[in-house]
């Protein structure tokens, strides 16, 4: 049987799927994991994390403030639990969606279904970190009206924010040496002009999570704890 130039373009283009297919699944597979013991030390605080459909969850009881949180770019969804266990602690709803490949702009709308779920929740952010972020900042940009504010860690935003009505809060390490600046900066006339700028001294682009040293990221010079007190603490000022 004689195979046509056409069916010779189909199985070369079939060939060129399913090898950008394959590559694609070996770079996703290739993550950072959420360091041993990173969720189970939160399960000794007085808010229990659940799993429910895809997501981590810390709900306090009567809580009427949420926060949606996107993990960061190829970051195990489980490596923020400390973070956020932290602000359930204070009375925040927290919930930590796990992205498809670990990748959030996969899933950029997965907070439309956890709001749904509590609609007893009045106030509800939004954020992420580093490409969690990016992602977060993009869902805020076409439901700001549902949303209080948006918390960017380590991250920036494309989307066109700053007549929004949201209160924005970012935060990054002295030291992160993943995040890439000049965009930051190039980005930052994307944001309202009261944004809260925080640049914790002596910080990473790691210490948000527990998930290990990011490749290329700076050398930090105050403890992953510490870190991310500082973050709890600047968004509970958010949020008041």
């Amino acid at each position: 049987m004689r195979i046509t130039k056409a069916q010779w373009a189909w199985i070369v283009i079939a060939f060129i799927v399913l090898a950008l297919a394959a590559a694609f699944l070996i770079y996703a597979e290739d993550y950072y994991h959420a360091s041993e013991g990173a969720l189970e030390g939160t399960e000794a605080g007085s808010v229990k994390p659940d799993y429910n459909a895809g997501v981590l969850e810390y709900v306090p009881q009567g809580a009427e403030t949420g926060f949606v949180f996107y993990p960061g770019g190829k970051v195990e969804f489980s490596a923020y639990a400390a973070l956020c266990d932290a602000i359930a602690e204070k009375g925040v709803a927290v919930f930590i969606p796990r992205m498809p490949f670990n990748l959030a702009v996969f899933n950029i709308n997965s907070a439309d279904e956890i709001m749904a779920r509590y609609p007893e929740i009045k106030n509800w952010y939004i954020g992420g970190h580093s490409l969690g972020g990016a992602m977060a900042a993009v869902y805020a940009e076409s439901h700001a009206e549902s949303l209080e504010g948006l918390v960017l860690l380590g991250a920036y935003s494309t989307s066109d924010l700053k007549d929004s009505g949201l209160k924005v809060l970012t935060v990054y390490g002295s030291q992160d040496m993943v995040l890439n600046r000049e965009k930051y900066d190039k980005y930052r006339s994307n944001l309202p002009e009261d944004t809260v700028e925080i640049v914790i001294d002596g910080g990473c682009h790691s210490f948000f999570g527990d998930y290990g040293m990011q490749a290329g990221d700076g050398t930090p010079s105050i403890t992953r704890k510490d870190q991310q007190e500082r973050t709890v603490s600047a968004f509970l000022d958010l949020a008041a």
